[in-house]
């Protein structure tokens, strides 16, 4: 018989582990443990020093697998927090603790999920869990090198859950069928340093830099794209390492990020980059370097079969119609869409990376409704 599962006490479990990216510090192992003792061949796959964790329940189609991460950000000010940030404890109904909302407990409580499903004989298929410990840091070796094993082996996902925290501001309000692509660049621009009094002996690399981030915010890059908001561009920081006064410098710095939606590429808009720095070094005696790094495209998981069955699920568990949305940051399902159409649902995201980040544990229970209603509506549908 399966035993059911607590899926505040396995959050608390897993807060109380500290994984603050890269480090694991035993929270894969209690994922792992747990999923076993349901019956679920698991595998370790690790990248570099990251721990990541690919189970599954059943070997049949379709198969249905939730996505998260067990690492969390750092605390900040451990003495702002009104309990010990990994301590989870439950002060008048609120877990307290890093990772309560993003995302522990979305782990917890599809883990809690699964084993109802697997106890009533629901499962006509397979559930699966990707979960990575490099959601919060650089994502280089989490679930992006797993997709790409996963791909290589020819496992076959059919459509997949991530637990970020979705709402905005009521349980339910709110999830994400889709995300705006991001693209951070560097600019260096390196002239010739010399003496303020004599700049025909010099090249100012500064005015160069400055136009071209004019001209770069200048340019509106869309008014929107059917189902997202308009794409942005920010710059997010400038540096010219000089601590004199009557030195002009020798190089000027720059970083910026776009969040761009699906009528732009990361390579197209590193092209335009790449293209007005070519035009900014025109008469220039020095050089302009443009260093881009794709994070991830924009996606959109369209309406049908798999976004009714989730809209459903959330109707049914929380009583409210939530809103399809492509508003946010990027998230893991940026690499996962490689393998199948995804949907994100996940808890009220308010307090996450926050002092005293916290999760209504009534809202946590809610959640495992959610997803119980997700795994017996999708088997229904797509069996």
């Amino acid at each position: 018989m399966t035993t059911l599962i607590d899926a505040v006490e396995l959050t608390r479990a897993l807060i109380r582990r500290p994984s603050v990216t890269p480090a694991d510090a035993g929270a894969m192992d209690v994922v792992e443990e747990t999923l076993r003792s349901l019956g679920f061949a698991c595998r370790r796959m690790r990248f570099g020093e990251i721990e990541n964790l690919y189970a599954r329940y059943g070997t049949a189609r379709p198969n249905l697998c939730f996505a998260g991460h067990t690492d969390v950000v750092p605390v900040g000010d451990a003495a702002a927090w009104s309990q010990d940030a990994f301590a989870a404890e439950v002060v008048d109904g609120v877990l307290i603790g890093r990772g309560a909302v993003d995302m522990k407990s979305a782990i917890a409580a599809f883990a809690a999920a699964a084993a109802k499903a697997i106890a009533d004989g629901t499962v006509s298929g397979s559930i699966s869990f990707l979960i990575t410990g490099d959601e919060e840091g650089v994502a280089l070796d989490g679930t992006k090198k797993v997709v790409e094993a996963l791909l290589a082996e020819g496992e076959v996902i059919d459509h997949c859950v991530v637990g970020e925290p979705t709402s905005s501001e009521t349980f339910g309000d709110m999830v994400k069928v889709g995300r705006r692509g991001s693209i951070n660049v560097e600019i260096t621009v390196e002239g010739v340093q010399g003496h303020v009094a004599y700049p025909q002996r010099a090249a100012n690399p500064a005015p160069v830099l400055i136009r071209l981030l004019a001209a770069l915010q200048a340019r509106p890059l869309d008014d929107g794209y059917p189902e997202f908001q308009p794409s942005n561009l920010e710059v997010t920081w400038i540096d010219v390492p000089n601590t004199a006064t009557n030195i002009i410098p020798g190089v000027a710095k720059a970083r910026l990020n776009i969040r761009f939606n699906p009528g732009h590429t990361g390579a197209s808009l590193a092209g335009w980059i790449e293209a007005e720095a070519a035009k900014a070094a025109e008469g220039f005696e020095g050089r302009i370097t443009v260093t881009p790094q794709i994070s991830g495209e924009a996606f959109l998981t369209a309406p049908g079969p798999f976004t009714d069955v989730i809209a459903t699920a959330v109707r049914e568990a929380a009583g409210r119609e939530p809103e399809l949305s492509t508003s946010g940051g990027t998230s893991d399902a940026r690499f996962i869409r490689a393998l199948c159409p995804v949907v994100e649902v996940g808890l009220v995201g308010r307090t996450m990376h926050q002092v005293d980040e916290r999760a209504p544990v009534a809202e946590i229970r809610q959640l495992q409704t959610v997803y119980e209603r997700l795994i017996a509506l999708y088997f229904a549908r797509f069996s």
